[in-house]
């Protein structure tokens, strides 16, 4: 445990971003060689769309790193928040409970309070808008929401009383879970269903971003399962039956390009079911 601390304490940027970029590539690799959508697109395009976004969002975080520094240095020179409360557990227990936490405030809630606010939903639609669903779409967002989210880690910090080398060690989870559960693959069912007892799974997070009510409003979790059992707002649905998108968003103009994806908050969408496949799945064996 001591090295893990030792490690994210000082973690690189480098090794940060050769986690994002490594995850990335990994999972990539997975799809090409076992989808589980199979239908043709242009996944090179596509790709570089969501990457634009997941651009946007480091710098984003990047500007506003200070702040996180600074709420995580008064939080441990105050004393203030949970963990210090916990001061006499094991390391171990105390790092998995504010990991918990850090995912509850600073994942969760904002995914939670994004469906329930009309404005906030506005911002959050450039993420469910996406049609082909793969690894690339997991930092698919608005930099209005990633400004948003990041409010949140700032609170979910002074909540838990985190120090830096547990933000660095959830933001390294979230980042390879992310890519993980939105990832274009199939895992043998039965392992999905055990792994989304603990962590999100992919079938677990693909529900989320099946086109309608109610299950687009199901499955809010980022790396713990846990909040969407506990919570109630746990839904499966047959992978076989998934169609991905936003059913007010169809219309390919609306969400296939930087440019309206950066406008979509400030424009309405245009229903278009008509083009609607019976399957997107359709083609896995």
């Amino acid at each position: 445990m001591d090295g893990l601390v030792a490690y994210f304490t000082t973690i690189p940027s480098s090794h940060r971003s050769l986690i994002l970029a490594g995850g990335i590539a990994f999972f990539w690799l997975w799809e090409l060689a076992a989808p589980l959508d199979r239908r043709p697109y242009a996944k090179g395009r596509h790709a570089l769309v969501n990457i634009f976004f997941t651009g946007t969002t480091i710098v984003v975080n990047f500007a506003l790193a200070f702040l996180l520094l600074r709420t995580s240095a008064w939080a441990e020179a105050a004393g203030v928040g949970l963990l210090p409360w916990l001061a006499a557990l094991p390391l171990a227990m105390q790092a998995l409970i504010g990991l918990l936490v850090l995912d509850l405030v600073g994942a969760w809630l904002p995914h939670f309070v994004e469906h329930k606010t009309p404005l906030l939903w506005r911002l959050h639609l450039v993420h469910h808008s996406d049609r082909h669903v793969d690894t690339t779409t997991a930092n698919r967002h608005h930099p209005g929401e990633s400004v948003v989210r990041f409010v949140f880690t700032l609170v979910a910090v002074a909540i838990t009383g985190a120090p830096m080398w547990l933000v660095f060690l959830y933001q390294s989870l979230s980042v390879v879970l992310s890519q993980f559960n939105h990832a274009n693959i199939a895992l043998p069912a039965a392992l999905d269903r055990a792994l989304s007892w603990v962590v999100v799974s992919p079938d677990m997070h693909k529900v989320h971003h099946h086109y309608v009510l109610p299950h687009t409003d199901s499955n809010y979790g980022n790396v713990f399962a846990v909040w969407d059992r506990l919570f109630g707002t746990f839904m499966t649905i047959d992978r076989s039956r998934l169609v991905y998108g936003i059913d007010t968003h169809f219309d390919e103009r609306e969400h296939t390009t930087a440019r309206a994806l950066l406008t979509m908050p400030l424009r309405k969408g245009t229903r278009r079911l008509e083009a609607l496949p019976s399957r997107v799945s359709r083609g896995i064996p």
